[in-house]
């Protein structure tokens, strides 16, 4: 379409505003800037209500979530299984924390300080939940499945201490655990908890915490290469 077709749309659009404007002392209502736009692309347009979301928009990471942690849940920097998906909605599809590798009977930790809030069966699987101290109102939230707990509500815990141990039965997979992290009832990204330090993929070195060397990428150790063969003397 030409610029001197848009305009005259336009000037349609202002005659057809100033005649039905109302009676006198009346605001006239300003056309919608869907209705411009649907008139010169020749298509219709839905309007999105003031405020709301458009649709699929995912909610943004908290940037005020503190890189508290002192260890990985599994005490030495484990595969990835499954990263974090934040879902679009509230109730939508999505994956609500990470999977880490981690074998039946792996003792599970604390990342951080804080107090158990929650240490017990949901939907057939061991959950431990722990708030972290110093992390705001409401206070960060880490939640640890499949576990079997050896801590209570109330308990205090202290960075790197164990909580219990995996127990896959009635997890939603084979050989993980699944560390998730909430604000009230938002979910986030747990791996956000930890410094850099801590997700650096460089060489082999102890934790500060728990003197537990940590792999290296993926769970996987660096391979030393084997010194060159050589003939014995005669």
């Amino acid at each position: 379409m030409t610029v001197l077709a848009v305009l005259a749309v336009l000037g349609v659009l202002g005659v057809l505003g100033v005649l039905t404007a109302g009676p006198p002392g009346r605001t006239p209502t300003a056309a919608p800037a869907v209705a411009v736009a649907a008139a010169v692309s020749g298509r219709g347009a839905a309007a999105v209500p003031r405020g709301a979301a458009p649709e699929g928009a995912r909610r943004a990471p908290d940037p005020g979530v503190p890189a508290v942690a002192r260890t990985w849940p599994v005490g030495v920097r484990p595969a990835v299984l499954r990263g974090w998906e934040p879902p679009a909605s509230p109730y939508g599809p999505g994956h609500r924390g990470v999977d880490l590798a981690a074998a039946d009977g792996t003792p599970v930790r604390a990342v951080a300080a804080g107090r158990v809030s929650f240490a017990g069966p949901v939907a057939g699987r061991g959950v431990v939940s722990v708030e972290l101290a110093g992390t705001g109102d409401p206070p960060l939230r880490t939640t640890y499945a499949p576990v079997a707990a050896v801590v209570e509500e109330g308990d205090v815990v202290a960075a790197g201490e164990v909580l219990g141990s995996v127990r896959p039965a009635g997890s939603h997979c084979a050989g993980c655990l699944h560390w998730g992290l909430l604000r009230g009832d938002v979910y986030l990204n747990p791996l956000s908890l930890l410094p850099p330090w801590l997700l650096d993929a460089g060489p082999s070195r102890l934790l500060p915490v728990l003197g537990v060397p940590l792999p290296g990428r993926a769970g996987v150790s660096p391979v030393r290469p084997a010194a060159p063969w050589r003939r014995p003397p005669p």
